[in-house]
């Protein structure tokens, strides 16, 4: 019997990679995991970020940020400029840039290279999660602790590449080569996503970007223990 969805709770389906294993999919809202029994070890997953060598010295990553910024960010935030990168990474560029550029005050939590809980009592004008979430085993989990950080009118945005939800191209996609990518997003996944947090999105551009705001209803959070708390 194949897991239940991590952010419906629906039935999956499995279908299986020769080289990367077995992947459960949600025919509902489209949300796709990777087998826990082919999820690769945190020091392997340490090596992979560790190859990753990008800078705020590189006009190309930076500008890669900007259009993420000039997107889903700068036309959607409110006046305030304190802001948190979840998953800021071996070198957070985008905190950099905010913080250098922009003028926001920014705090940055990464598992493994910034593992400081600077988030603690603290309310965000802007929460930035950019490739982050394929990271997750539980995503919703995460996004509801987060939620919990934002001020009433602040932003969550976030970067992840959306899946077709197409068995065939999904097999064939670079995005799964990437061992340390073990959750997989479309923009229906997102939709219940928001619905679960009592958020609305408020941007998106259908491919790899989208932003979140809170609704007016508060709530309780979703699902178990907070893993980062």
């Amino acid at each position: 019997m194949s897991d239940l969805c991590k952010i419906c709770s629906g039935a999956t389906r499995e279908i299986r990679h020769k080289t990367f294993g077995i992947y459960h999919i949600c025919d509902f809202c489209g949300f796709i995991f990777k087998d826990k029994e082919d999820h690769v070890s945190a020091q392997a997953q340490l090596t992979i970020y560790d190859s990753h060598h990008n800078s705020i010295q590189d006009p190309v990553y930076v500008e890669y940020f900007n259009h993420f910024l000039s997107e889903a960010v700068f036309p959607f935030i409110n006046d305030g400029k304190n802001g948190l990168d979840f998953g800021s990474g071996p070198s957070p560029v985008l905190a950099q840039l905010l913080a250098g550029t922009y003028g926001y005050s920014m705090d940055i939590y990464d598992l493994f290279y910034s593992p400081q809980k600077s988030y603690l009592r603290k309310t965000y004008d802007l929460i930035t999660v950019t490739e982050v979430v394929e990271h997750l085993e539980n995503p919703l989990t995460y996004l509801s602790l987060l939620r919990e950080h934002l001020n009433e009118d602040g932003i969550l945005s976030m970067m992840t590449q959306f899946h077709h939800n197409n068995d065939d191209d999904f097999l064939n996609w670079h995005y799964i080569r990437d061992r340390s990518h073990i959750s997989f997003f479309c923009e229906k996944t997102f939709d219940v996503i928001a619905e679960k947090l009592k958020m609305k999105i408020i941007f998106t551009d259908h491919k790899r970007f989208v932003t979140l705001k809170k609704q007016d209803n508060p709530i309780s959070s979703v699902g178990g223990s907070n893993e980062t708390e």
